[in-house]
């Protein structure tokens, strides 16, 4: 196992997404539409304009585990002046690679990145299996979200 990091590149997409897809088909996601095209266009558009950022786990050229982070930008309020939201998202571990500490490792480089944007904090909708992951790294219970203070 030589597993290296480094940043998603367009050329990862198609692969990117087929990952993206099997993990929301776990989650329990209802795939009664063909949602790559979107994925396709909405990765595409915001890695160009810099609002999406992913760092990915490879294993001999084989991506194995990824991340995204996509920053959004509301109305500053008191815990978030900046209004720089990170919404983290497309976290997901192949099987076979799975507890050996690739998620948080795609963690930690992807709330780096939000951090480095500005954001006042990272927030996530966490799948049962990502709740101990988060909560290890400091993530809190927010409502429905799991937020993250930088």
């Amino acid at each position: 196992m030589n597993i290296q990091y480094r940043k998603l590149t367009k050329e990862d997409l198609n692969t990117f997404i087929e990952m993206r897809i099997i993990q929301l088909r776990e989650e329990g996601g209802k795939e009664d539409i063909d949602i790559r095209p979107a994925l396709y266009d909405y990765y595409k558009r915001h890695m160009s304009d810099g609002t999406f950022v992913s760092w990915i786990a490879v294993d001999d050229d084989k991506i194995i585990g990824t991340s995204g982070m996509s920053f959004v930008e509301k109305p500053p309020y008191f815990s978030c002046p900046s209004g720089r939201i990170g919404i983290l998202s497309s976290m997901f571990t192949d099987k076979a690679y799975r507890r050996k500490g690739i998620a948080k490792e795609l963690l930690s480089r992807v709330v780096n990145e939000a951090k480095e944007y500005g954001c006042g904090s990272v927030q996530i909708t966490a799948s049962d299996m990502g709740v101990l992951l988060y909560s290890n790294f400091g993530f809190m219970k927010n409502g429905k979200f799991m937020q993250y203070k930088l």
